[in-house]
Order: C-alpha cells, then sequence, then structure tokens
C-alpha cells in the first residue's frame, strides 16, 4: 500500500507555503497563501504544485504577478515583492526530491494514460448498456 493520505492526498510538503501569513485584510482577517489563491480564482494545490516546478526565481516572479492581482490585503499593494519573496523562501525544493516531483505532477494531473483509460472503461460501459438494451427489447415478440 502507497504512502498517500485519503483524508488529505495533498502533499503535506506545500503546507508550510500554503498556510504561511500573507497579511491581514480590510477586515482585520488574517489572510493565507491558500486563501489568496482560491481568492483569485486559482486551484492553491494546482498552483503550489506549478511554482515548484517553475523554480524559485521564477515562482518569487509568479507569486510577485499573482500579489499584484490580489486587493484583498491593502498591505500587498506596496509590499507584493518582499512578500513574494519571503513566500518563495517557503516552497519545497522540486529539484532535490523526487517524491515531491510526483507530488506536484499527481496534484497538476500529470498522469500519463489516466484519462484515455477511463474514456476507455466508459466507452465499454455504453456498448455492453446498448447491448443488453437492445438484446431485452427483441425478446418480447
Amino acid at each position: 500500500m502507497t504512502g498517500s493520505n485519503v483524508l488529505n492526498p495533498h502533499p503535506p510538503e506545500f503546507e508550510r507555503f500554503l498556510y504561511a501569513s500573507v497579511g491581514e485584510d480590510r477586515n482585520g482577517f488574517a489572510v493565507t497563501v491558500l486563501s489568496t489563491l482560491a481568492r483569485l480564482g486559482l486551484d492553491p494545490w494546482k498552483e503550489t504544485a506549478e511554482l515548484v516546478k517553475l523554480g524559485r526565481d521564477d515562482a518569487r516572479a509568479r507569486l510577485g504577478t499573482l500579489l499584484t492581482c490580489f486587493r484583498d490585503v491593502p498591505a500587498l499593494a506596496s509590499d507584493h515583492g518582499k512578500v513574494a519573496r519571503d513566500l518563495s523562501q517557503l516552497l519545497p525544493e522540486g529539484q532535490t526530491s523526487g517524491s515531491l516531483k510526483r507530488a506536484a505532477s499527481t496534484v497538476t494531473g500529470d498522469r500519463p494514460g489516466t484519462s484515455g483509460a477511463i474514456w476507455a472503461v466508459l466507452a465499454i460501459v455504453f456498448l455492453l448498456f446498448q447491448m443488453f438494451m437492445v438484446d431485452g427489447s427483441g425478446s418480447g415478440e
């Protein structure tokens, strides 16, 4: 059996980054990276996996761009570059861990052949259903 956790299928290496604070919103509530990405309409785990794949420098640039689009935390307007730099340091090293690369590819959906296998199974089920329907309707004569 693999070491995957059914209750939390997301890579634990992402937690330090995703639960880091970005600042306080206009109502005084702490905003995390996870909530920031979600409020921007992005899947936080997929985006984190993409950032890990980019490497630290490109991830910092991408984070800076995302944070400039995020208006819920007023302090980010003048401080997004520093926040992006600090947050990028919390990303796990993608080049050092083979398991992290596998986790990132799992999150981003890079599973070779998975979608083709699903479509093949669905096609077989559909054909079997059609065969049973034809056999069932012809036997009433």
